[in-house]
């Protein structure tokens, strides 16, 4: 696995939002399958429904329940096939030594967010080179970590 993404990323590519088309171009571009712990899968179920509930984008536009159901389908059908992305284990032993180890190293410094520390762990415990994200924070701590991002 040489790329991985985190919730923001992938909520791009069902939703339209101001960068989904370049979150779409990358994984076309890269033809990757991306890597789907047990927590990005939740976040990323949470995120389409959040937007049901808050919106999203600059204008906080919010979108209908059958949008957001759709949208939830397709997120379960590419997880399914496992061309895009397919669910991986990140051993929980793995992940609380690499994010204690972070949280440690970098959150005092920079103030990293529990789940931002845990996306660049879980990163680093499948030997991912890449990272990709939306999030200013995440991107920072990712290379910090050594992970390419994109800007």
């Amino acid at each position: 696995m040489s790329i991985y993404s985190d919730t923001n990323f992938i909520v791009r590519l069902y939703l339209e939002k101001p960068e989904s088309g370049e979150a779409r171009a990358l994984m076309a571009e890269h033809r990757r399958c991306l890597p789907v712990f047990w927590l990005l899968r939740l976040e990323v179920i949470n995120g389409i429904e959040q937007s049901v509930f808050t919106g999203y984008g600059e204008t906080r536009q919010r979108i209908s329940h059958n949008l957001a159901a759709a949208c939830q389908q397709h997120f379960r059908d590419d997880l399914r096939e496992g061309i895009a992305m397919g669910m991986v284990d990140v051993p929980n032993a793995v992940l609380r030594r690499l994010v204690e180890d972070l949280s440690l190293r970098h959150t005092a410094k920079h103030g990293f967010r529990a789940y931002d520390l845990m996306h660049v762990a879980a990163a680093l415990a499948l030997k991912c080179k890449t990272f990709w994200s939306y999030d200013k924070r995440a991107s920072i701590l990712a290379g910090l970590e050594g992970l390419k991002t994109f800007s």
